[in-house]
């Protein structure tokens, strides 16, 4: 069994739209990956109710129309996942990151022990790219994006967008007032990065996609994929600093250490 922890969790779920070319979305393609999660014993975290809660589970068994999942811990957490409607599961793999949701969950016998049962997902997201992995910002020292946007009578709007992830590939921010010009496809430059102790980035941003977030307190938050054009080789290397510095300093605080 797995444990299970509850409490207030924002989880972190890549959006499909800045991510719709590494969808796999063929039975075949989807059953296959799951099966890996399987082979590997690939510990899997499963994000419901609006992210407030979480258990770990694993894939036990990989069948043509559904899949089943390891029973967590935590009687209490289990009855409110089979209860839930939706499910977000989150895993890596060989350092890619997968990720796919469940329509719903049901108990179930496997090998005389309680398990989930649940269909295959219709899609499933698979990041290969090493270079696409985004870092959740630090709520404590958030990231703004300086992006001069033209407007329709003549001059620019600073839009101090906030953000929420990044690589060094693109990056996840706030948009801009609704009366300010903010198409998919329009490419803005001159947008400048401020990264703390690290420096700052100049660069050049291309929007691709907008989604909405659902935030706890049952407000929605409207955000931006971006991603970078022809992004200079030394403002790369700042980016990668910048998250090798903050991931260091996570593990630094969750081991305990004085950082």
């Amino acid at each position: 069994m797995n444990d299970a922890t509850t409490g207030t969790h924002a989880a972190p779920v890549l959006e499909q739209g800045e991510y719709d070319k590494y969808m796999l979305r063929t039975p075949v393609e989807i059953q296959a990956v799951l099966r890996s999660l399987r082979d590997r014993a690939a510990q899997i975290t499963v994000f419901f109710n609006e992210g407030n809660d979480l258990l770990l589970t694993m894939v036990l068994a990989v069948e043509k129309d559904h899949l089943i999942l390891d029973f967590g811990a935590d009687g209490e957490v289990n009855r409110r996942a089979v209860a839930a409607g939706k499910l977000f599961c989150v895993t890596t793999l060989d350092k890619v990151r997968i990720q796919f949701a469940l329509g719903g969950l049901r108990q179930a016998d496997y090998e005389g022990r309680p398990a989930f049962r649940a269909a295959l997902p219709d899609e499933l997201l698979r990041l290969q790219r090493r270079e696409f992995y985004r870092l959740t910002t630090p709520a404590a020292r958030p990231l703004k994006c300086l992006m001069p946007l033209p407007l329709p009578g003549g001059g620019l709007h600073l839009h101090e967008a906030n953000v929420y992830d990044i690589s060094g590939g693109g990056l996840g921010i706030s948009m801009p007032p609704e009366e300010v010009p903010f198409a998919a496809g329009r490419v803005y430059p001159n947008c400048r990065i401020d990264l703390p102790e690290v420096g700052m980035v100049t660069c050049t941003i291309k929007v691709c996609s907008f989604f909405e977030v659902p935030l706890l307190n049952g407000a929605r938050s409207r955000r931006a994929g971006c991603e970078f054009v022809d992004l200079p080789g030394p403002m790369m290397t700042l980016i990668q600093r910048y998250i090798i510095k903050v991931e260091r300093e996570r593990k630094a605080r969750a081991s305990g250490l004085n950082f």
